[in-house]
């Protein structure tokens, strides 16, 4: 029935105002959640970029000009260059190389980091090198 009172609780086709209510309430309450995050981003308010690597931060390796970032999971470990001065492109390379296997190296010109580059580690110590605009660093065998 349309128009009539159950209780003293409206009824509109079968329903009840009050659930018609909060229900439009909640749909509100959600489409304004996700404006602010539209609008704000989801890390609003913070200064750190996420990082493209899967896994923890192990080290992080500082020179003139950048550094280099290495991360690890249980199997594999990834590491970026990144620069000081992101801005204009610039020459940068990252490599990374699991003991008895072959390097992973992305160069190239780029305004903000190179790589990642992710190798297969498990049980396996690894060596990496990286470089921004000419100046770099290299480590021995690492997180063995």
């Amino acid at each position: 029935m349309y128009g009539w009172s159950r209780g003293g609780v409206r009824v509109f086709g079968g329903v009840a105002v009050t659930a018609v209510r909060r229900l439009s309430a909640y749909v509100l309450a959600l489409a304004l959640g996700a404006g602010v995050l539209v609008l704000a981003g989801p890390g609003a308010g913070s200064a750190d970029a996420a990082s493209v690597c899967n896994g923890r931060p192990t080290r992080t390796i500082g020179f003139a000009t950048g550094e280099l970032r290495l991360y690890r999971t249980r199997q594999y470990v990834c590491a970026l260059a990144v620069t000081k001065r992101p801005g204009p492109r610039q020459a940068m390379s990252v490599s990374l190389q699991p003991r008895g296997g072959r390097a992973a190296v992305n160069s190239g010109r780029f305004t903000r980091q190179a790589g990642p580059v992710t190798v297969h580690a498990l049980n396996r110590c690894v060596r990496a090198s990286a470089s921004v605009a000419g100046r770099g660093t290299s480590t021995g065998w690492v997180l063995c």
